[in-house]
């Protein structure tokens, strides 16, 4: 499928002060906006937060950064950020995510796109394959040490089950020139904050437990893939799976907390 998207993260554009304060400025707001919600007037238990907040601000210079979750709720982001410590949420140029949002959703009209762009998402076109240009623009970034975040069941999840999650996750690790850190974690109540359901609107007084798992180290595995010259496709599977792998795990755990919560 061809895309008559304008592409809307011209780094000419971008690397403009204009570009930039209505980043900051959008970021910002939203993020703040996302913290009153969800803090005040939510209740949300957050455990190994720092793990996640130490990646996000401290780890060393060209370093990049991927996270990977679940993805319950059309509020997952850009409430769980609005977790962050607020000095975070305020300098999105160093502590925020880049994230893939699907294009016909966040980039379909002028609007969105001045939004979505200056919020950093990057747009993916859902059957195109791991191969297209929001991939590569995501590879770029973390080849620039930023920190990308995934979801990579690749849509909302309204089944109780884990989808298999897309291997495009597998080649951002496997492609990135410094094998990125790797931070998965699992939540729980998204979905009562804001139900896969008409109207859609979002709720309050709700109960949120967010698990940030430890980091998971990959640059080892995809050093032996490359000597035992593994092909492309067998090291992003390989790494795939580990993900699931720890998704299992930390969904366990994440709903035992939640459920445990009175």
């Amino acid at each position: 499928m061809k895309s008559a998207l304008k592409w809307p993260l011209q780094m000419a554009v971008m690397d403009k002060l204009s570009w930039r304060l209505q980043s900051t400025f959008l970021i910002g707001l939203i993020g703040l906006s996302s913290k009153i919600f969800l803090e005040w007037f939510n209740s949300v238990r957050k455990y190994n937060f720092d793990v996640l907040e130490r990646n996000a601000k401290d780890r060393p210079d060209g370093v990049p950064l991927v996270t990977v979750c679940n993805h319950t709720s059309c509020l997952d982001d850009p409430c769980l950020w609005g977790l962050l410590q607020l000095k975070s949420v305020l300098n999105p140029s160093k502590q925020i995510r880049w994230t893939l949002g699907a294009q016909e959703l966040l980039f379909s009209t002028p609007f969105r796109t001045f939004l979505f762009s200056r919020a950093k998402a990057i747009p993916v076109i859902r059957g195109d394959g791991i191969f297209q240009k929001g991939v590569d623009v995501a590879i770029e970034q973390l080849n620039k040490g930023e920190w990308i975040h995934v979801f990579p069941e690749g849509a909302v999840n309204i089944n109780d089950s884990i989808k298999r999650l897309k291997w495009g996750v597998g080649r951002l690790i496997a492609e990135a020139q410094v094998t990125p850190i790797v931070v998965p974690f699992w939540h729980e109540g998204m979905d009562d904050v804001l139900p896969n359901y008409s109207p859609y609107i979002p709720r309050i007084m709700k109960r949120v437990t967010v698990l940030i798992g430890e980091p998971m180290e990959f640059t080892e595995t995809v050093e032996e893939y490359r000597k035992a010259k593994k092909t492309a496709m067998e090291t992003r599977k390989h790494i795939t799976d580990k993900i699931q792998e720890r998704f299992k795990e930390l969904k366990e755990e994440t709903r035992l907390l939640h459920s445990k919560w009175r």
